[in-house]
């Protein structure tokens, strides 16, 4: 039994730990990891899944919600019509991926500006487990590019994607499954 406190780094399984030092993508943070491939808030964290030869993931991803995106007034059936498109967009993030992901947990809330995006899952391979986190933050993020509503002016960092995506920057290829 460890004493450290909840979410402390020794709570991520030796095998995430292992496999997270050699991708440029995690950074440790905070008992977790923070994924360096977007724009957004995006965190990953691990523990021992059920059964034990699993492993646990939890994504969680944070970006502005359209009111909080643009300069100036939108309208609420707007709002609202975009989050429940994002949603149901979002839920799809597991065909992204070359292999067999079934979600226990996926979530989509809005509050103060900000949408939450939770997705929870459980793989044997840790490296494997990572890889499918980096593919749902990168999902999350492509998806809410593709749902920008043309028309208004945009504040960064959705800005900045809109830039990325409209100057093809070359760098990123493909889902890493």
């Amino acid at each position: 039994m460890t004493t450290e406190r909840p979410g402390s780094d020794q709570d991520i399984p030796e095998a995430v730990r292992t496999a997270a030092a050699g991708r440029e993508a995690f950074t440790p943070s905070n008992g977790g990891y923070r994924v360096e491939t977007t724009q957004f808030d995006a965190r990953v964290t691990a523990t021992e899944g059920d059964p034990e030869w699993k492993t646990a993931f939890t994504v969680t991803v944070r970006a502005p919600t359209l009111d909080a995106a643009v300069e100036g007034e939108v309208g609420s059936a707007v709002r609202d019509g975009w989050l429940d498109t994002l949603e149901r967009r979002l839920e799809d993030a597991p065909v992204a991926t070359r292999v067999q992901v079934d979600l226990t947990a996926f979530s989509v809330t809005a509050a103060d500006g900000t949408v939450t995006v939770v997705y929870e899952f459980a793989l044997g391979d840790a490296g494997t487990g990572l890889d499918v986190a980096k593919t749902f933050v990168e999902y999350v993020e492509g998806t809410y590019v593709e749902g920008v509503v043309p028309g208004y002016d945009y504040r960064p960092p959705v800005a900045d994607l809109l830039s990325e995506a409209s100057q093809g920057d070359g760098e990123r290829g493909g889902t890493p499954l």
